[in-house]
């Protein structure tokens, strides 16, 4: 039995790859190594015929990787028209295929030693935190001078920071798509480029960056940390924060002061260039545990902070920053894309598009189930998977005949994975819900032939 192909339809079934049967072969690549994202592609496509059709696939010059993630957004574009706010958030990352020095077409990461390449993608988050889908990617390889370019000297359409500029133009476009939702475009520390906030916005688009630069206010206290200082402490806010590298998820009590500021010009820029009218606002963790580095954001908005709920606001949306940290880590570690042997930059491409969309759809059934814990497990999956996931845990031959809610289906399939489950265990992560992942298709296809033989 084929792994069912209907997310993968859905997802990539719109795909203008040139050729129908482009795309009819995109789908069931989607589907066979989205079901078991962490094997390589000859483990994952089952036969040497289909392993033979996927490389092929992947070295055709004429699909395009913006095209197969085109169809997908489009998807994501449905998803997001059911939401009132969405929370555009990008990031860049690095991917190393230093392991293969033959390959083609790759340029520096950190020094001459790694070769990789650079991705910078946006991913559509909502409040509660549920990945609605990857809006925008860029992907690029740097020269082998770049280390040694002054950065400084060229203009911004020249520098890296232009892919904050580019993120924000697609969803700027993706608005018109979706009249009746806001989006709030989300970055870190290296989103806080004085050309983002001068950006021309629509209506019904705004930033939300996190500052990483003293800048000059037209505050008394003329710089923008001590214009902060200056306030007394509005309130205490519990945040949660997820777990990086070594350091394990935590609650972190952080105070919080806002206040409207403007921010004057760089000091190297053009005397033309206006003042930026944002909302800041500034939390910091006070009493870190031992050994731990405080929590501290200093954010900018152009959305109005106005009232003490509104200042928690923006911190929680910042906070759903750290989804696309997550989905990087499925990307690498779940779908193990560093270890995708292609020879060539283009066919990474290609590749990289495809997983991007599996490594979102981990995350969504992750962070779906959390939000929407009460909801039916169909929104996620097909009948014969709920139903033979349901026998396998339950050891059963029959499975009832109302399937169960999409809460209760992920921590089944987590459980597939090694999740146990135990008082004080809380929700299962992706880690466990990937490996869970692979274990489905297998009972499913089995469940069907049962059902069939016995039909």
């Amino acid at each position: 039995m084929e792994p069912s192909l209907d997310w993968a339809q859905e997802e990539f079934g719109h795909a203008d790859l040139g050729d129908a049967r482009r795309t009819a072969r995109l789908v069931q690549l989607a589907s066979a190594l989205g079901t078991r994202p962490s094997m390589s592609i000859p483990e994952a496509s089952g036969s040497m015929a289909c392993t033979k059709a996927a490389y092929r696939f992947f070295a055709n010059q004429d699909i395009r990787s913006q095209a197969i993630m085109e169809s997908h957004v489009a998807s994501s574009i449905v998803r997001m028209r059911e939401v009132d706010t969405v929370l555009a958030v990008q990031d860049t990352t690095s991917l190393n295929w230093s392991q293969y020095p033959s390959t083609t077409g790759l340029g520096p990461i950190d020094d001459h030693h790694t070769q990789g390449l650079m991705v910078h993608t946006t991913l559509a988050m909502t409040p509660e935190h549920v990945p609605l889908g990857v809006l925008e990617q860029q992907v690029w390889a740097r020269s082998e001078t770049y280390h040694h370019q002054d950065h400084g000297k060229r203009v911004l359409a020249q520098k890296e920071s232009q892919k904050w500029l580019t993120s924000l133009n697609a969803v700027i476009a993706l608005r018109e798509q979706c009249p009746q939702t806001n989006f709030v475009s989300v970055g870190d520390r290296e989103a806080d480029v004085y050309d983002l906030f001068l950006a021309p916005r629509p209506k019904g688009v705004d930033l939300l960056v996190r500052a990483a630069q003293d800048r000059k206010t037209t505050h008394e206290s003329v710089y923008l940390w001590a214009a902060m200082e200056s306030l007394s402490v509005a309130a205490t806010m519990v945040v949660h924060m997820g777990a990086r590298g070594k350091l394990p998820a935590r609650e972190a009590a952080l105070e919080i002061r806002y206040q409207p500021i403007s921010l004057q010009r760089p000091r190297k820029r053009s005397m033309k260039l206006p003042c930026v009218d944002v909302w800041a606002i500034w939390a910091v963790e006070p009493h870190p545990p031992q050994g731990i580095a405080a929590v501290e954001w200093m954010l900018l908005s152009s959305v109005p902070v106005e009232t003490l709920s509104d200042a928690q606001q923006r911190l929680s949306w910042y906070a759903a920053r750290w989804g696309i940290e997550v989905w990087h880590k499925v990307l690498k570690s779940g779908c193990q894309i560093e270890r995708r042997q292609l020879e060539a930059a283009d066919r990474l491409e290609r590749c990289l598009a495809l997983y991007s969309v599996i490594a979102w759809r981990i995350l969504y059934a992750t962070m779906l189930a959390r939000a929407a814990p009460n909801v039916l497990c169909t929104i996620l999956l097909e009948r014969e998977e709920w139903q033979g996931l349901y026998c396998r845990v339950h050891r059963v031959p029959v499975p009832p005949q109302e399937p169960p809610t999409l809460q209760q289906a992920v921590r089944w399939i987590a459980q597939l994975g090694g999740f146990l489950g135990r008082k004080g265990d809380g929700e299962p992560g992706v880690n466990v819900i990937w490996k869970g992942f692979q274990h489905l298709i297998d009972i499913a296809a089995m469940f069907k032939i049962f059902n069939q033989n016995c039909g």
